[in-house]
């Protein structure tokens, strides 16, 4: 397996995946829609015997208390079914982390299942006086700190999406 960033020739294959990894089609039409006007995205592919089988998306978000901070939101994260619980997801999340320090981002948050996440530095973001600007449960949105403590002081600072995930 080898992780490598999107190609222009990857975008049919990318779509196909997230179609693949999740229930409907709103993910896949989230990656396209940030494709297209985000800035300072990260889109990385995940290539097994030739074929593209993992993609993992990180997008600019805003966080209301800390207005100019350079933070990414990590998703959409998919696997294609038959390749799921290889160690794809991890390799990507691991390997996309790396890329946003890179490129010099502060800060990572995520939705997603806190069973997972954790194992990568991800804790809940109200430990960090954050929330997320959409209802969901305390656990399943957390933050991460690529430079150290960017969130003090960030109390009550609401986490905010690019548009398109409002339509998830």
């Amino acid at each position: 397996m080898r992780i490598r960033a999107e190609r222009p020739t990857d975008i049919s294959h990318v779509r196909l995946v997230n179609l693949a990894a999740f229930e409907t089609e709103a993910e896949a039409n989230i990656v396209d829609v940030i494709r297209n006007e985000a800035h300072s995205t990260i889109s990385l592919i995940a290539e097994a015997d030739g074929a593209i089988v993992g993609h993992i998306l990180f997008s600019p978000v805003t966080v209301s208390s800390r207005p100019g901070l350079f933070a990414l939101g990590l998703a959409p994260m998919a696997v294609v079914p038959s390749h799921q619980r290889l160690g794809i997801g991890s390799a990507l999340v691991e390997q996309g982390i790396e890329a946003c320090r890179r490129i010099g981002a502060a800060a990572v948050v995520v939705l997603g299942h806190p069973t997972f996440y954790p194992r990568f530095g991800f804790a809940p973001a109200s430990t960090f006086g954050v929330r997320c600007e959409f209802e969901v449960p305390d656990e399943a949105f957390m933050a991460m700190e690529l430079t150290r403590g960017v969130f003090t002081g960030a109390k009550d600072g609401i986490v905010s999406y690019h548009p398109a995930f409002a339509s998830v």
